[in-house]
């Protein structure tokens, strides 16, 4: 589980207290991903949530209608697997909440897909990507995103490592059961939670991810 967002007026040591094992703190915003940076092309962007939803029914924004839906901001920190943490960053955007709200999955639904430009995916526990602090960010500290940094949305899921929470993202796929994404296939912890360090897939106990 993840650990509280910073506030003002932490005692002495707290922000070492914040971080998961193993990690350290980044003043900077490092620009780390795999592959090229794609270009933004708002007449043809769209948003899909899909899959097993409760009506079994797509729902698609373009980017003009989903940068209408409610803008909220939330302070998290971001776990990169690489060892770097960010503290107490601000993210503005779509709660990942709100969108299960506006669809809401199947009562069966267990995980996530989050995917992304060149079919780049992401895996998680449906409880993890509907957790109050997971935003489809467009702003850190009310600065809009660089398309290095993963505009027009990237996913922060502060529990998570990073790497669960790609850049340039383009839909959300509800399933019933788990199924791993790009990195997870790749290596990658299938859980990906920082405060446990599970960085790679050698270290998964029995039922915490799909056979490789």
């Amino acid at each position: 589980m993840g650990q509280p967002d910073s506030r003002a007026g932490e005692e002495p040591g707290a922000e070492a207290d914040r971080l998961p094992p193993g990690q350290r703190t980044q003043r900077g915003w490092p620009v780390t991903h795999y592959g090229p940076v794609p270009r933004f092309r708002p007449e043809r962007w769209e948003f899909r949530v899909f899959g097993a939803t409760a009506d079994g029914e797509k729902r698609c924004w373009t980017h003009e209608e989903f940068s209408a839906l409610p803008h909220e901001t939330v302070v998290g920190d971001l776990h990169c697997v690489t060892k770097f943490t960010m503290l107490g960053s601000e993210w503005g955007g779509v709660r990942a909440a709100t969108l299960v709200s506006l669809v809401p999955p199947a009562p069966e639904t267990t995980h996530v897909m989050v995917w992304a430009e060149y079919g780049y995916s992401a895996n998680m526990r449906l409880s993890d990507f509907a957790d109050e602090a997971a935003v489809f960010a467009t702003h850190r500290d009310g600065e809009l995103l660089t398309a290095e940094h993963g505009f027009p949305l990237r996913l922060i899921v502060p529990r998570l490592y990073a790497w669960k929470g790609p850049k340039w993202v383009r839909g959300v796929e509800y399933m019933t059961a788990d199924r791993r994404g790009f990195w997870e296939e790749r290596g990658y912890h299938n859980l990906g939670d920082p405060w446990r360090e599970q960085r790679y897939s050698y270290q998964e106990e029995p039922g915490e991810g799909p056979e490789l």
